[in-house]
């Protein structure tokens, strides 16, 4: 398996679950009628900069990883073209 297609999938897995933690750990935060509940201001602003942080690390996770299938795709369809046009080698009929 290519290097890039695993980094390209764990890239983008890890991108998708920093995600899907953050948003599970928000919403079963909030109350039954609809606002977030912290015990204090400090930790309210402390949890709600590492999510914000979070998630632009999970944005560019998720960014890098289609970055790195885009190239795989790219690399593959270079080496299928550059086969299909590969030129038989002529051998010399008279060898001296």
């Amino acid at each position: 398996m290519n290097p890039t297609m695993v980094l390209s999938g764990l890239a983008l897995l890890s991108g998708f679950g920093i995600r899907y933690w953050i948003n599970r750990r928000k919403f079963y935060r909030r109350s039954p009628l609809g606002a977030e509940s912290f015990s204090s201001y400090e930790k309210s602003v402390f949890i709600s900069f590492l999510e914000r942080t979070g998630k632009w690390i999970a944005y560019i996770l998720i960014i890098f990883g289609l970055l790195l299938l885009w190239s795989y795709s790219k690399q593959q369809k270079d080496n299928k073209v550059l086969i299909q046009k590969e030129v038989p080698f002529k051998h010399d009929q008279n060898p001296k």
